[in-house]
């Protein structure tokens, strides 16, 4: 079992990491919908793909607008607001801004998953409240679980292993595991207004990067299949790592310690740390994204910020200041103060999956 004394992250940090895990743990009394499952071809999203620099899942309207007329004055040779090609940064959120983030984060859905099927490997477990929430899919009692809990969780199924381990293990689980709305694979549940977007900024001469709160090294697996953002562009939090040689042969080890939490102000931090230039373009949707709006808004020149705001109930979710996950206060009142663009997702996006 890990070592809960090796998580030596400062406590806020810390802090700020649990009380993420806890609100997805929350989330699990909520009722998922049931809908028809997609069939086998459908469930293929990465097989769908837009044409290139369209936004043909946009509809006219006042964002499509925005963004459209930002990227022409920002990338036409003449124009005042005229940007070179290598200052053209454009930075997004990954949960609730380029794939789906309910009922709960889908790294916290590979962790309980994890569990499962390691439990025959670890008949300890048997005996730790926590983990038997988990086996037992009891909601009320993982409603319950404490901090110590939620870490010895993601600790005992996402550390203590190597890199190229954990790459094997979120491949297996890609492969393997269904979204119990959709029932189709997690990594399929990508907006495809937003892989449009993607494709868009590129054709003019962006460099995309993801800066997520999500663990980097989750990401990183099949982020270049989903969003063609190679691993090299993926910015998110992370666990520390340790050098080591194994019979012979070298290795990286994950270890169950914070390293870094790319959330709310350390959006920033991470971006100046592994970009070294500020965004001029940012996405978001919750107020964890709110210093990234900001960072990138205060810059000199022209500049875009935008929120993806969660209105459709039918083909997605609708929440905004009250939820639990994704919540979306503070950064929707300076949005509207700001004048940044709000994509109202029922009314501006023809479809929301690609399936």
């Amino acid at each position: 079992m890990t070592d809960l004394r090796a998580y030596a992250a400062p406590r806020r940090m810390l802090g700020r990491w649990t009380a993420w895990l806890i609100l997805c743990a929350a989330s699990l009394l909520s009722a998922c919908s049931t809908s028809k499952p997609p069939s086998p071809a459908e469930a293929q999203g990465q097989a769908q793909t837009v044409p290139a620099a369209t936004l043909a899942s946009w509809n006219d309207g006042p964002s499509r607008r925005a963004i459209t007329d930002f990227v022409q004055a920002v990338t036409q040779p003449g124009s005042p607001d005229f940007v070179p090609a290598e200052e053209r940064i454009a930075v997004f959120d990954n949960d609730g801004t380029l794939w789906s983030e309910q009922p709960m984060y889908f790294q916290l859905m590979f962790a309980l998953d994890q569990v499962r099927t390691m439990a025959p490997s670890h008949p300890e477990w048997k005996t730790k409240p926590a983990f038997q929430a988990v086996l037992r899919n009891d909601s009320a009692a993982l409603a319950k679980l404490t901090t110590r809990d939620l870490l010895q969780i993601v600790g005992a199924t996402q550390t203590g292993m190597d890199s190229d381990q954990y790459t094997s293990q979120v491949r297996q689980w890609l492969a393997t595991a269904r979204h119990p709305r959709f029932h189709v694979p997690y990594n399929t549940m990508t907006y495809a207004p937003m892989r449009e977007l993607l494709d868009y900024l590129r054709a003019h001469g962006f460099k995309t990067y993801i800066v997520s709160g999500g663990e980097v090294e989750f990401m990183r697996v099949w982020a270049q299949q989903a969003y063609g953002i190679p691993p090299e562009q993926v910015i998110g939090s992370s666990f520390a790592a340790k050098f080591e040689m194994h019979d012979g042969k070298p290795r990286l080890m994950r270890l169950p310690k914070l390293g870094f939490y790319d959330d709310g102000p350390g959006k920033p931090v991470a971006i100046q740390h592994a970009i070294g230039r500020r965004p001029i373009f940012a996405f978001g949707n919750s107020d964890g994204d709110l210093q990234m709006l900001q960072w990138t808004s205060a810059g000199a020149g022209r500049r875009f910020a935008g929120l993806v705001h969660h209105t459709d109930a039918q083909r997605e979710w609708a929440y905004d200041r009250d939820s639990k996950i994704g919540r979306l206060d503070k950064a929707l009142d300076e949005a509207q103060r700001q004048g940044w663009t709000i994509v109202d997702m029922e009314k501006e996006w023809s479809r929301v999956y690609a399936f």
